[in-house]
């Protein structure tokens, strides 16, 4: 088959042009209501291995691998190959009647992958697809089962599961649902397990003891007949990269298998080698459960994909009840594509192949390296696991307390990062970093200088302005 030619990528001022008339009829996500429709931000026109090309030319460190997804870098020829072939071959087969070889193969794959009996697999479109299909999957099963008032679903703050209406009722990072009508009868809210935020005076161990007595009570305040779902992610993403204290995640899950209630682990993020693994659940946090969600990284961002991993028993429970005519009637018109699982088998071939290994390897200089920039008077904590980090600022180390939101220091960071060749993500008073797993450690290295360098100028920006005082 001929080589696939790479794209002549646009010249940066043809991106400007393009951005400046064009960019008014996007509706790019998160939009606040004074600027919706009002123009695109910065284009992107390039890509390469852990960079992008901004529109005014400036190379960037993809320091947030596009949106925790681009595992594998940009301009991936082996990915880029396996669409083209698969396009070629079958660009399309409705799930609803038909499979399809690449689709029968994945979900072979993951099961292997899997832990426990988590041998089956439903397919969708990404991470909120996931998270709803998991979501009305537990409702189905409960009123099959012919507990239909077991609904409730149990998330915690500064959690992020999507952003459909029933996933993004579960959300709970600041500003996320102040405009936004959710389901909150059915959404049990738990705090966030963010050790850095504990009480003061309050050991980790004995945090974590509150934690999960929070959730004991609430199993007795709701009743378990009532709740059908705990949904966790084993690392609060989007909520600014919270490790949970050791052993809290397995005694949740715990008190979810006393009680009957469904264990989802919400993997969106985590899978696919952000962690070194498949699936972290198990090999990173020990707990085997119920359901797991995926999406981003099992394709590396270059086909739209997701699913939702299901125990074998779950199943095997439902199949044995009094109603085996009743229809789970849900699915999506691209759930098993076959592109986008074609991607996903070569994309696993390349992480088993060795870049699992090589994140594993690589993850202990990441969190290192970052560690030092806990020297800064601005940073509060820096804290991570595997090859996702995450800089908080706070207003003055003792208290721990947060710089006011409106502040943005995330976004001043970003923008001197920036300036000398790193994009982050900002989260408010928070910066996140998730790159690539195909970043070495000179690239590390310089991610980390840049950053040393860009808190400093924002700290003398904020002084400067009177908004601090370091």
């Amino acid at each position: 088959m001929t080589a696939i030619p790479r794209p002549t990528a646009d010249s940066p001022a043809a991106l400007l042009s393009r951005r400046e008339e064009a960019g008014a009829h996007l509706v790019q996500p998160w939009p606040t209501a004074g600027k919706v429709g009002l123009g695109a931000p910065g284009a992107v026109g390039d890509g390469d291995g852990i960079y992008i090309l901004h529109e005014d030319g400036r190379r960037l460190i993809d320091g947030p691998a596009g949106m925790w997804c681009v595992n594998l870098g940009h301009r991936r020829a082996e990915l880029a190959q396996v669409m083209q072939e698969q396009a070629m071959a079958l660009s399309y087969a409705s799930p609803w009647y038909t499979s399809t070889t690449p689709a029968l193969d994945l979900a072979a794959r993951l099961a292997a992958h899997a832990p426990g009996d988590l041998d089956h697999v439903f397919l969708t479109t990404g991470g909120t697809s996931a998270v709803e299909t998991a979501l009305r999957f537990a409702f189905f099963r409960n009123d099959v089962k012919g507990r239909p008032d077991k609904k409730l679903i149990v998330t915690r703050d500064r959690a992020y599961h999507g952003a459909s209406y029933l996933s993004g009722s579960l959300n709970g990072r600041p500003r996320d649902q102040d405009w936004m009508f959710a389901a909150r009868d059915l959404v049990i809210r738990l705090s966030c397990p963010d050790p850095f935020r504990r009480p003061a005076g309050m050991t980790v161990d004995g945090f974590t003891d509150l934690l999960v007595e929070e959730f004991r009570q609430a199993i007795a305040h709701h009743g378990a007949e009532r709740i059908g779902a705990f949904i966790a992610e084993p690392i609060q993403a989007s909520g600014g990269v919270v490790v949970p204290p050791p052993g809290y995640l397995k005694r949740m899950r715990d008190l979810c298998r006393a009680h009957d209630i469904l264990y989802i682990s919400d993997e969106v993020v985590t899978a696919f080698g952000r962690l070194g693994e498949v699936f972290a659940s198990q090999e990173v946090f020990g707990i085997e459960p119920d359901m797991i969600t995926f999406a981003k990284g099992v394709t590396s961002g270059y086909f739209p994909l997701g699913g939702v991993m299901m125990s074998a028993g779950m199943l095997d429970d439902l199949r044995k009840s009094n109603h085996p005519d009743a229809t789970f009637a849900h699915g999506l018109t691209y759930s098993s594509h076959p592109i986008g699982c074609a991607v996903a088998l070569k994309n696993l071939d390349l992480l088993e192949a060795g870049v699992l290994a090589e994140a594993r390897a690589n993850a202990g200089h990441f969190q290192t390296a970052l560690k030092r920039l806990e020297d800064h008077a601005l940073v509060g904590e820096v804290r991570g696991m595997g090859l996702m980090a995450c800089i908080e600022c706070v207003a003055d180390k003792e208290s721990r307390n947060p710089l006011e939101l409106d502040l943005e220091v995330g976004k001043r960071i970003d923008t001197h990062c920036q300036e000398r060749g790193l994009l982050v993500r900002p989260l408010i008073q928070m910066c996140v970093m998730s790159p690539p797993l195909t970043i070495t450690r000179p690239q590390i290295d310089t991610m980390v200088d840049i950053l040393d360098a860009a808190i400093r100028a924002t700290m003398d920006d904020l002084v400067r302005d009177g908004l601090w005082h370091g």
